[in-house]
């Protein structure tokens, strides 16, 4: 008689070790198919929140209007557009998010690595279908940030000799070492 339950108990514990790994833990949080539905909504959303650099000079120098630089904190403090404020793309958050940017009504100006010319070593370009601007439009539209425009041209960060028309401006240790490097040669 003993041999019944210590065969059942055999049993049980042959089909609880047999369970996949997986199923021994959480799911993680993690929605993809969410994220294509939502990257098509933003998509859509997209077409028309895109701007030339006119319109991104001009925009920002608008009441209620911040310029977001989403790369890393490194590159960001050697250059980065003036007037830029930092959030690294990776520490996005509903709560990061609202610190720096003090409104969803904000408008909110986005530039990347390529959006930038003629300085690879602080704006180093991407794969052109994983540009920095991609993910941080989707997110910052899946936060509900809706008021995003995303500058659409290639601007050249040193502009040349007898270039004429708008022109970004920069601010940075890299661009203050080389204002520095300079006034001493004039």
């Amino acid at each position: 008689m003993k041999t019944i339950p210590t065969i059942m108990m055999l049993l049980l514990g042959a089909v609880a070790c047999a369970q996949p790994e997986a199923q021994k833990h959480t799911p993680s949080d993690v929605d993809y198919p969410g994220f294509v539905e939502l990257t098509a909504e933003a998509e859509e959303h997209r077409k028309t929140h895109t701007v030339s650099l006119e319109d991104f000079i001009r925009l920002s120098k608008e009441k209620g209007t911040m310029i977001l630089d989403t790369r890393s904190e490194k590159m960001y403090k050697a250059k980065h557009v003036k007037g830029a404020v930092h959030l690294n793309f990776s520490d996005f958050t509903a709560d990061k998010l609202a610190k720096v940017i003090p409104s969803k009504d904000t408008r909110v100006l986005i530039y990347c690595n390529n959006n930038l010319d003629k300085d690879p070593y602080y704006f180093a370009r991407k794969s052109a279908p994983l540009a920095l601007n991609i993910p941080t439009f989707i997110n910052l539209y899946g936060y509900g940030y809706k008021n995003v425009y995303e500058l659409n041209a290639l601007v050249p960060v040193v502009p040349d000799l007898g270039e004429k028309g708008p022109a970004l401006e920069f601010e940075g240790t890299a661009v203050e070492a080389s204002s520095t490097v300079k006034s001493k040669a004039e």
